[in-house]
Protein backbone atom coordinates (compact mmCIF):
# COMPACT_ATOMS: atom_id res chain seq x y z
CA UNK A 1 0.00 0.00 0.00
CA UNK A 2 2.71 2.64 0.11
CA UNK A 3 4.95 3.29 -2.98
CA UNK A 4 8.60 5.14 -3.01
CA UNK A 5 6.97 8.39 -4.64
CA UNK A 6 3.36 10.00 -3.34
CA UNK A 7 1.28 10.12 -6.82
CA UNK A 8 -1.58 10.79 -7.11
CA UNK A 9 -4.45 13.83 -7.70
CA UNK A 10 -2.77 17.09 -7.48
CA UNK A 11 -6.61 19.41 -9.03
CA UNK A 12 -9.82 18.18 -9.95
CA UNK A 13 -12.75 20.00 -11.93
CA UNK A 14 -15.93 19.45 -13.26
CA UNK A 15 -17.86 21.11 -15.87
CA UNK A 16 -21.71 19.79 -16.82
CA UNK A 17 -23.79 21.71 -19.20
CA UNK A 18 -26.10 24.48 -20.01
CA UNK A 19 -29.71 22.59 -19.80
CA UNK A 20 -31.43 20.39 -17.04
CA UNK A 21 -34.59 18.32 -17.36
CA UNK A 22 -35.59 17.31 -13.82
CA UNK A 23 -37.34 13.93 -13.31
CA UNK A 24 -40.52 16.16 -11.83
CA UNK A 25 -40.95 17.17 -15.48
CA UNK A 26 -39.94 13.61 -16.67
CA UNK A 27 -42.43 12.21 -14.51
CA UNK A 28 -44.75 14.68 -15.44
CA UNK A 29 -44.56 13.31 -19.31
CA UNK A 30 -44.40 9.98 -19.13
CA UNK A 31 -47.07 9.26 -15.87
CA UNK A 32 -44.51 7.99 -13.54
CA UNK A 33 -45.24 8.11 -9.64
CA UNK A 34 -42.03 10.45 -8.93
CA UNK A 35 -40.78 8.24 -6.17
CA UNK A 36 -39.66 6.00 -8.81
CA UNK A 37 -37.15 8.44 -9.72
CA UNK A 38 -36.36 10.52 -6.59
CA UNK A 39 -36.38 6.96 -4.37
CA UNK A 40 -36.29 4.20 -6.39
CA UNK A 41 -33.13 5.15 -8.48
CA UNK A 42 -32.36 8.19 -6.62
CA UNK A 43 -32.82 10.96 -8.89
CA UNK A 44 -33.38 14.43 -8.80
CA UNK A 45 -32.53 15.89 -12.23
CA UNK A 46 -30.22 14.95 -15.35
CA UNK A 47 -28.00 17.72 -17.36
CA UNK A 48 -28.80 17.94 -21.15
CA UNK A 49 -26.20 19.27 -23.60
CA UNK A 50 -26.84 22.10 -25.96
CA UNK A 51 -26.67 21.94 -29.53
CA UNK A 52 -23.24 23.56 -29.60
CA UNK A 53 -22.02 21.34 -26.41
CA UNK A 54 -20.50 18.22 -26.47
CA UNK A 55 -17.93 15.75 -24.84
CA UNK A 56 -15.21 18.74 -26.43
CA UNK A 57 -16.43 21.58 -24.65
CA UNK A 58 -17.46 19.49 -21.39
CA UNK A 59 -13.84 18.38 -21.51
CA UNK A 60 -12.29 22.00 -22.19
CA UNK A 61 -14.12 23.89 -19.65
CA UNK A 62 -13.80 20.91 -16.63
CA UNK A 63 -9.91 21.41 -17.65
CA UNK A 64 -9.73 25.18 -17.89
CA UNK A 65 -9.77 26.00 -14.27
CA UNK A 66 -6.30 23.51 -14.08
CA UNK A 67 -4.23 24.87 -16.33
CA UNK A 68 -5.18 28.77 -15.47
CA UNK A 69 -4.23 27.54 -11.50
CA UNK A 70 -1.14 25.05 -12.58
CA UNK A 71 0.36 26.51 -16.16
CA UNK A 72 0.42 24.44 -19.11
CA UNK A 73 4.71 23.84 -19.01
CA UNK A 74 4.79 20.47 -17.30
CA UNK A 75 1.73 18.42 -19.04
CA UNK A 76 3.33 16.24 -21.51
CA UNK A 77 0.45 14.17 -21.49
CA UNK A 78 -3.63 14.52 -22.31
CA UNK A 79 -5.54 11.56 -21.48
CA UNK A 80 -9.44 11.69 -22.48
CA UNK A 81 -11.64 8.91 -21.80
CA UNK A 82 -15.01 8.50 -22.72
CA UNK A 83 -17.59 5.76 -24.27
CA UNK A 84 -19.23 8.68 -26.57
CA UNK A 85 -16.52 9.24 -28.84
CA UNK A 86 -16.85 11.98 -31.53
CA UNK A 87 -14.65 10.60 -34.17
CA UNK A 88 -13.41 6.74 -35.09
CA UNK A 89 -10.12 7.39 -35.36
CA UNK A 90 -9.22 11.29 -33.94
CA UNK A 91 -9.07 11.49 -29.85
CA UNK A 92 -11.40 14.47 -28.25
CA UNK A 93 -8.64 15.44 -26.44
CA UNK A 94 -6.34 16.84 -29.23
CA UNK A 95 -9.44 19.32 -30.06
CA UNK A 96 -9.02 20.03 -26.35
CA UNK A 97 -5.33 20.17 -26.57
CA UNK A 98 -6.20 23.10 -29.55
CA UNK A 99 -8.53 25.18 -26.96
CA UNK A 100 -6.36 25.27 -24.24
CA UNK A 101 -3.68 26.10 -26.32
CA UNK A 102 -1.40 22.93 -24.28
CA UNK A 103 1.97 22.92 -25.63
CA UNK A 104 2.69 20.60 -29.01
CA UNK A 105 5.55 18.84 -27.30
CA UNK A 106 2.92 16.34 -25.46
CA UNK A 107 0.79 13.63 -26.65
CA UNK A 108 -2.48 13.22 -26.41
CA UNK A 109 -4.68 9.75 -26.56
CA UNK A 110 -8.61 8.51 -26.28
CA UNK A 111 -8.90 5.71 -23.56
CA UNK A 112 -12.54 3.47 -23.98
CA UNK A 113 -13.47 0.39 -21.97
CA UNK A 114 -17.44 1.83 -21.12
CA UNK A 115 -17.51 3.69 -17.54
CA UNK A 116 -14.44 2.45 -16.08
CA UNK A 117 -12.01 4.36 -19.17
CA UNK A 118 -11.73 7.22 -16.66
CA UNK A 119 -9.66 4.98 -14.49
CA UNK A 120 -7.87 3.35 -16.90
CA UNK A 121 -6.70 6.93 -17.79
CA UNK A 122 -6.17 7.49 -13.96
CA UNK A 123 -3.31 4.49 -13.76
CA UNK A 124 -1.87 5.80 -17.34
CA UNK A 125 -1.20 8.80 -15.86
CA UNK A 126 0.27 7.57 -12.52
CA UNK A 127 2.60 5.21 -14.77
CA UNK A 128 3.63 8.21 -16.44
CA UNK A 129 4.61 10.18 -13.65
CA UNK A 130 6.14 7.57 -11.63
CA UNK A 131 8.48 7.45 -14.73
CA UNK A 132 9.05 10.99 -14.75
CA UNK A 133 8.25 12.53 -11.37
CA UNK A 134 8.62 16.23 -13.29
CA UNK A 135 5.91 15.91 -15.69
CA UNK A 136 2.09 15.97 -15.17
CA UNK A 137 -0.52 14.65 -16.92
CA UNK A 138 -3.96 15.91 -17.77
CA UNK A 139 -6.54 13.79 -17.30
CA UNK A 140 -10.32 14.06 -18.74
CA UNK A 141 -12.82 11.99 -18.69
CA UNK A 142 -16.54 13.41 -20.48
CA UNK A 143 -19.52 11.65 -21.29
CA UNK A 144 -22.85 12.22 -22.80
CA UNK A 145 -25.32 9.19 -21.58
CA UNK A 146 -27.60 8.90 -24.41
CA UNK A 147 -30.65 6.42 -24.30
CA UNK A 148 -33.83 6.09 -26.66
CA UNK A 149 -36.86 8.74 -25.83
CA UNK A 150 -39.01 6.39 -23.61
CA UNK A 151 -36.87 3.74 -22.89
CA UNK A 152 -35.94 2.68 -19.31
CA UNK A 153 -32.78 4.03 -18.96
CA UNK A 154 -33.90 7.49 -19.84
CA UNK A 155 -34.56 8.59 -16.69
CA UNK A 156 -30.73 7.54 -15.95
CA UNK A 157 -29.16 10.22 -18.48
CA UNK A 158 -27.22 12.47 -17.49
CA UNK A 159 -23.48 14.62 -18.91
CA UNK A 160 -20.89 16.03 -16.94
CA UNK A 161 -16.79 15.56 -16.99
CA UNK A 162 -14.25 16.02 -15.06
CA UNK A 163 -10.69 17.22 -15.40
CA UNK A 164 -8.14 15.70 -12.68
CA UNK A 165 -4.34 17.28 -12.76
CA UNK A 166 -1.79 13.80 -12.09
CA UNK A 167 1.06 14.77 -10.31
CA UNK A 168 3.90 13.82 -7.70
CA UNK A 169 3.47 14.95 -3.94
CA UNK A 170 -0.26 15.61 -4.83
CA UNK A 171 -2.67 18.42 -3.39
CA UNK A 172 -6.12 16.39 -2.75
CA UNK A 173 -5.31 12.63 -2.79
CA UNK A 174 -2.23 10.16 -2.98
CA UNK A 175 -3.52 6.97 -5.10
CA UNK A 176 -2.04 3.78 -3.38
CA UNK A 177 -0.79 0.21 -4.73
CA UNK A 178 -2.02 -2.48 -5.00
CA UNK A 179 -5.46 -2.71 -7.25
CA UNK A 180 -7.67 -5.35 -7.53
CA UNK A 181 -9.20 -6.19 -11.08
CA UNK A 182 -12.01 -8.03 -12.30
CA UNK A 183 -13.01 -8.72 -16.26
CA UNK A 184 -15.98 -10.70 -17.34
CA UNK A 185 -17.05 -11.02 -21.05
CA UNK A 186 -20.69 -9.52 -20.50
CA UNK A 187 -23.54 -8.05 -22.30
CA UNK A 188 -25.29 -5.75 -19.96
CA UNK A 189 -24.50 -2.53 -21.91
CA UNK A 190 -23.53 -1.93 -25.08
CA UNK A 191 -23.46 0.39 -28.13
CA UNK A 192 -22.84 -0.92 -31.52
CA UNK A 193 -21.10 2.05 -34.21
CA UNK A 194 -24.47 1.98 -36.06
CA UNK A 195 -26.30 3.46 -32.89
CA UNK A 196 -26.66 6.92 -31.34
CA UNK A 197 -27.93 5.48 -28.34
CA UNK A 198 -27.03 3.05 -26.14
CA UNK A 199 -28.75 -0.48 -25.32
CA UNK A 200 -28.46 -2.15 -21.79
CA UNK A 201 -30.06 -5.36 -19.63
CA UNK A 202 -30.87 -3.42 -16.79
CA UNK A 203 -31.36 -6.52 -14.38
CA UNK A 204 -28.35 -8.00 -16.23
CA UNK A 205 -26.45 -4.93 -15.46
CA UNK A 206 -26.56 -4.65 -11.77
CA UNK A 207 -25.78 -8.45 -11.72
CA UNK A 208 -22.98 -7.63 -13.39
CA UNK A 209 -21.85 -4.78 -11.27
CA UNK A 210 -21.89 -6.33 -8.63
CA UNK A 211 -20.26 -9.43 -9.52
CA UNK A 212 -17.58 -7.30 -10.62
CA UNK A 213 -16.85 -5.48 -7.59
CA UNK A 214 -17.37 -8.84 -5.70
CA UNK A 215 -14.47 -10.08 -7.86
CA UNK A 216 -12.28 -6.42 -7.98
CA UNK A 217 -12.68 -6.89 -3.83
CA UNK A 218 -11.45 -10.16 -4.35
CA UNK A 219 -8.48 -9.51 -6.00
CA UNK A 220 -7.64 -6.13 -3.73
CA UNK A 221 -7.35 -8.41 -0.73
CA UNK A 222 -5.44 -11.15 -2.24
CA UNK A 223 -2.80 -8.39 -3.73
CA UNK A 224 -2.25 -6.77 0.06
CA UNK A 225 -5.04 -3.94 -0.03
CA UNK A 226 -6.31 -2.48 2.81
CA UNK A 227 -8.92 -4.29 5.10
CA UNK A 228 -12.51 -3.01 4.97
CA UNK A 229 -12.34 -1.14 8.31
CA UNK A 230 -9.66 1.11 7.35
CA UNK A 231 -11.45 3.36 4.83
CA UNK A 232 -13.84 6.10 6.02
CA UNK A 233 -15.29 6.11 2.67
CA UNK A 234 -16.22 4.69 -0.87
CA UNK A 235 -16.57 6.33 -3.77
CA UNK A 236 -18.99 4.09 -6.16
CA UNK A 237 -19.70 4.48 -10.12
CA UNK A 238 -23.07 5.71 -10.10
CA UNK A 239 -25.24 5.27 -13.30
CA UNK A 240 -27.55 6.04 -11.08
CA UNK A 241 -27.06 6.98 -7.18
CA UNK A 242 -29.24 4.17 -5.82
CA UNK A 243 -27.21 1.68 -7.13
CA UNK A 244 -23.75 3.24 -4.43
CA UNK A 245 -26.37 1.92 -1.64
CA UNK A 246 -26.68 -1.32 -3.42
CA UNK A 247 -23.30 -1.79 -4.27
CA UNK A 248 -21.81 -0.69 -0.54
CA UNK A 249 -24.29 -3.34 0.49
CA UNK A 250 -23.04 -6.25 -1.64
CA UNK A 251 -19.93 -5.35 -0.35
CA UNK A 252 -20.71 -5.49 3.29
CA UNK A 253 -22.13 -8.49 3.42
CA UNK A 254 -19.45 -10.28 1.26
CA UNK A 255 -17.29 -8.89 3.70
CA UNK A 256 -19.51 -10.27 6.72
CA UNK A 257 -20.13 -6.86 7.59
CA UNK A 258 -23.74 -5.34 9.19
CA UNK A 259 -25.35 -4.41 6.56
CA UNK A 260 -26.91 -1.28 8.50
CA UNK A 261 -28.72 1.52 6.34
CA UNK A 262 -26.75 4.09 9.00
CA UNK A 263 -23.15 2.48 8.26
CA UNK A 264 -23.77 2.45 4.15
CA UNK A 265 -24.91 6.07 4.26
CA UNK A 266 -22.37 7.01 6.54
CA UNK A 267 -19.26 5.74 3.87
CA UNK A 268 -21.03 6.91 0.59
CA UNK A 269 -24.03 9.60 1.43
CA UNK A 270 -21.81 12.83 0.55
CA UNK A 271 -20.81 11.03 -2.41
CA UNK A 272 -24.40 11.49 -4.29
CA UNK A 273 -24.88 15.03 -4.01
CA UNK A 274 -23.49 15.88 -7.41
CA UNK A 275 -24.58 12.17 -9.19
CA UNK A 276 -27.91 12.90 -8.23
CA UNK A 277 -28.54 16.15 -9.94
CA UNK A 278 -26.11 15.73 -12.96
CA UNK A 279 -27.33 12.03 -13.86
CA UNK A 280 -24.99 9.67 -15.42
CA UNK A 281 -22.09 10.78 -16.57
CA UNK A 282 -20.14 7.67 -17.35
CA UNK A 283 -16.34 7.30 -17.43
CA UNK A 284 -16.74 11.03 -14.95
CA UNK A 285 -19.31 9.59 -12.37
CA UNK A 286 -16.87 7.90 -9.55
CA UNK A 287 -14.57 11.33 -10.34
CA UNK A 288 -18.00 13.09 -9.78
CA UNK A 289 -18.61 10.93 -6.66
CA UNK A 290 -14.56 11.94 -5.69
CA UNK A 291 -15.68 15.84 -6.34
CA UNK A 292 -19.01 15.61 -4.33
CA UNK A 293 -16.95 13.78 -1.09
CA UNK A 294 -14.12 16.50 -0.57
CA UNK A 295 -16.72 19.02 -1.46
CA UNK A 296 -19.47 17.98 0.83
CA UNK A 297 -17.59 15.80 3.40
CA UNK A 298 -16.41 16.18 6.86
CA UNK A 299 -12.39 16.77 6.69
CA UNK A 300 -10.86 13.75 5.25
CA UNK A 301 -7.14 14.50 5.88
CA UNK A 302 -5.33 11.49 6.02
CA UNK A 303 -8.48 8.95 5.62
CA UNK A 304 -8.23 6.08 3.12
CA UNK A 305 -11.17 6.32 0.47
CA UNK A 306 -11.97 3.18 -1.36
CA UNK A 307 -12.46 3.42 -5.10
CA UNK A 308 -15.02 1.17 -6.97
CA UNK A 309 -14.74 1.91 -10.94
CA UNK A 310 -17.01 -0.38 -13.41
CA UNK A 311 -17.41 -0.42 -17.10
CA UNK A 312 -20.14 -2.72 -18.84
CA UNK A 313 -19.24 -5.52 -20.59
CA UNK A 314 -17.17 -5.71 -17.84
CA UNK A 315 -14.53 -4.40 -16.38
CA UNK A 316 -13.85 -3.40 -12.82
CA UNK A 317 -10.99 -1.95 -10.49
CA UNK A 318 -10.90 -1.60 -6.16
CA UNK A 319 -7.98 0.74 -5.52
CA UNK A 320 -7.62 3.36 -2.45
CA UNK A 321 -6.33 6.42 -2.01
CA UNK A 322 -5.32 9.13 0.96
CA UNK A 323 -6.54 12.50 1.57
CA UNK A 324 -3.73 15.05 1.59
CA UNK A 325 -3.60 17.62 4.37
CA UNK A 326 -4.47 20.93 3.54
CA UNK A 327 -6.35 19.31 0.69
CA UNK A 328 -9.59 22.02 1.63
CA UNK A 329 -7.78 24.87 0.12
CA UNK A 330 -7.62 23.39 -2.89
CA UNK A 331 -11.49 22.94 -3.73
CA UNK A 332 -13.33 24.11 -6.03
CA UNK A 333 -16.61 23.77 -4.14
CA UNK A 334 -17.66 27.43 -5.30
CA UNK A 335 -17.09 26.51 -8.85
CA UNK A 336 -18.62 22.82 -8.73
CA UNK A 337 -22.06 24.08 -7.24
CA UNK A 338 -22.30 27.23 -9.74
CA UNK A 339 -21.85 24.70 -12.62
CA UNK A 340 -24.48 23.09 -11.31
CA UNK A 341 -27.22 25.83 -10.11
CA UNK A 342 -26.52 27.66 -13.23
CA UNK A 343 -27.87 25.39 -16.05
CA UNK A 344 -31.46 26.43 -17.38
CA UNK A 345 -34.60 24.31 -17.41
CA UNK A 346 -36.23 22.80 -19.85
CA UNK A 347 -39.47 21.11 -20.71
CA UNK A 348 -40.21 17.61 -22.19
CA UNK A 349 -40.48 18.74 -25.58
CA UNK A 350 -37.47 20.68 -25.40
CA UNK A 351 -35.33 18.13 -24.14
CA UNK A 352 -36.77 15.78 -26.34
CA UNK A 353 -35.43 17.83 -29.46
CA UNK A 354 -32.17 18.38 -28.14
CA UNK A 355 -31.89 14.50 -27.48
CA UNK A 356 -33.28 13.82 -31.34
CA UNK A 357 -30.71 16.33 -33.02
CA UNK A 358 -27.99 14.90 -35.28
CA UNK A 359 -26.07 16.19 -37.83
CA UNK A 360 -26.50 15.23 -41.37
CA UNK A 361 -23.99 12.76 -42.99
CA UNK A 362 -23.55 15.00 -46.42
CA UNK A 363 -20.19 16.72 -45.85
CA UNK A 364 -22.08 19.96 -46.53
CA UNK A 365 -21.85 23.22 -44.50
CA UNK A 366 -23.95 22.98 -41.05
CA UNK A 367 -23.81 25.96 -38.40
CA UNK A 368 -24.64 24.89 -35.22
CA UNK A 369 -27.24 27.49 -32.97
CA UNK A 370 -25.35 29.58 -30.37
CA UNK A 371 -27.03 28.22 -27.08
CA UNK A 372 -24.54 27.65 -24.41
CA UNK A 373 -23.28 30.35 -22.10
CA UNK A 374 -20.01 28.01 -21.29
CA UNK A 375 -16.69 29.31 -22.44
CA UNK A 376 -16.13 26.96 -24.98
CA UNK A 377 -18.65 25.87 -28.29
CA UNK A 378 -19.30 23.04 -31.21
CA UNK A 379 -19.79 26.02 -34.02
CA UNK A 380 -20.30 23.99 -37.01
CA UNK A 381 -19.63 20.62 -38.87
CA UNK A 382 -18.31 21.75 -42.02
CA UNK A 383 -16.79 18.85 -45.06
CA UNK A 384 -17.22 16.46 -42.05
CA UNK A 385 -14.74 18.17 -39.62
CA UNK A 386 -15.79 19.79 -36.59
CA UNK A 387 -14.93 23.50 -35.79
CA UNK A 388 -14.81 24.13 -31.97
CA UNK A 389 -14.57 27.95 -31.09
CA UNK A 390 -13.67 29.66 -27.63
CA UNK A 391 -16.48 31.84 -26.91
Amino acid sequence: MTQDAAIGIHDLSFATTEFVLTHKALAAHDGTDIGKYHVGIGQQSMSVPAADEDIVTMGAAAAAPITARHGTDQIRTVVFATETSIDQSKAAGVYVHSLLGLPSSARVVEIKQACYAGTAALQFALGLVRRDPSQRVLVIASDVSKYDLGSPGEPTQGAAAVAMLIAADPALVRIEDPSGLYTADVMDFWRPNYRDTALVDGHESINAYLQALEGSWKDYIEQGGRALGEFSAFCYHQPFTKMAYKAHRHLLHVCGHDTDAAEITRAIGHTTAYNTVVGNSYTASMYLALASLLDHGEDLTDKAIGFVSYGSGSVAEFFAGTVVPGYREHLRTAGHQEAVARRKPVDYARYGELHERSFPADGGDHPVPRETSGPYRLAALSRHKRIYEVR
